[in-house]
């Protein structure tokens, strides 16, 4: 089963929220998923960004293909560097 780290959107129109999550990467966007490691809000000032290191880490060392915006998002946390200084 192929795993992604990915945004399901939440939220009315115009305001978007964001939970970041793990699913099966043949779910839909807004479907099933497996469990939430952390949410994103772009609409606040300034931006809301929480995620749950150990479960990003968890799930990135199981094989979970984060997609490109995750990625970013990981990447400015510095979740992605420890990721790969561990590898």
């Amino acid at each position: 089963m192929a795993v992604k780290i990915r945004m399901k959107r939440m939220g009315s129109k115009k305001r978007p929220f964001y939970r970041i999550v793990v699913a099966d990467a043949r779910a839909p966007r807004d479907g099933r998923i497996i469990e939430q490691i952390g949410t994103y809000n772009p609409v606040a000032e300034p931006k809301e960004l929480n995620i749950d290191e150990e479960l990003a880490m968890k799930w990135l060392g199981e094989g979970a293909q984060p997609s490109d915006t995750v990625r970013n998002l990981f990447s400015s946390q510095g979740i992605m560097q420890k990721f790969h200084e561990s590898k």
